[in-house]
């Protein structure tokens, strides 16, 4: 997974990198939550997963870090942020499966937005494999076959139109003096 917490506001616009090799983890699994802390240098950020016995789904619905960077990378000043979103619905799967995007950007508030890349998490529910279990995959890396269907619906009413057309110039045609 690739996280970067990007920032554009009037006083400052840019993006952090979290780096994998130098993060650690932590976290703890509740009845109907569970909690992942991802923690760097310059960033401690905590997701907090949730499951709806009614719904049979499970979700993001926090999300809240520390961030001390210095976005305008002119005044060599880090400037402390602490941002937290606690109305979320992000990452939502079923009971037992996993939430797989290869690219989605996520606002939480006062200008920040968490982007992810190849992201593939789970916080319920693992098969007995520790794997992950079937992926709902994000809006954007489903299959949307509107186009193409408007396309080819179009292009086969096109085909009718000048059968009909021909059949019509056609039939026209043997009205007239007839051919010996």
């Amino acid at each position: 997974m690739e996280l970067k917490i990007r920032l554009v506001s009037l006083k400052a616009n840019g993006t952090f990198l979290l780096l994998p090799n130098k993060t650690s983890t932590a976290g703890n699994c509740y009845d109907n939550n569970a909690t992942l802390v991802l923690i760097s240098k310059e960033l401690n950020i905590t997701f907090v997963f949730s499951k709806n016995a009614t719904s049979n789904k499970t979700m993001v619905k926090k999300v809240n870090f520390t961030l001390t960077y210095d976005f305008n990378k002119k005044s060599n000043d880090a400037v402390t942020y602490n941002v937290a979103n606690d109305s979320l619905k992000m990452f939502e799967t079923k009971f037992g499966h996993s939430h797989s995007c290869s690219k989605e950007s996520i606002s939480v508030g006062q200008g920040f937005y968490l982007d992810l890349s190849h992201d593939r998490n789970q916080a319920f529910n693992f098969p007995k494999t520790n794997k992950f279990g079937p992926a709902d995959y994000c809006s954007a890396d489903q299959s949307n076959y509107r186009v193409a269907i408007a396309v080819g619906i179009t292009l086969l009413v096109l085909v009718v139109v000048v059968v009909i057309a021909y059949l019509l110039a056609r039939r026209k045609r043997n009205n007239g003096y007839q051919s010996l």
